[in-house]
């Protein structure tokens, strides 16, 4: 018998801005321990290595790691421009709650 599991819980998408000004976009369950792992463990992504330390500039949660994954592909494709418009709605947000 096949039956989809369904991941519930707490996930992120996240944004972070290297050392070098470019971005790179990921997802995960849990946005600091990814963060840190990133600016000091070898456990950070490859892209990163040499781009650190790294600032998070978006995060958005999802319940459901597919909605999450699948946020996390159209980030990445997004241009510079649209990631910083994207950004800057984010940063206004937090200024309003």
């Amino acid at each position: 018998m096949n039956r989809k599991i369904k991941r519930e819980g707490q996930y992120w998408v996240y944004m972070v801005e290297c050392r070098d000004g470019s971005y790179y976009t990921g997802y995960t369950n849990n946005v600091e321990k990814r963060i840190a792992e990133h600016n000091g463990t070898s456990r950070g992504a490859k892209y990163l290595m040499g781009k650190g330390p790294v600032t998070l500039v978006y995060a958005k949660e999802y319940k459901y790691y597919k909605n999450a994954v699948k946020r996390e592909r159209e980030i990445k494709t997004l241009t510079r421009a649209e990631k910083q418009d994207l950004i800057s709605i984010y940063e206004k947000s937090k200024d309003i709650a």
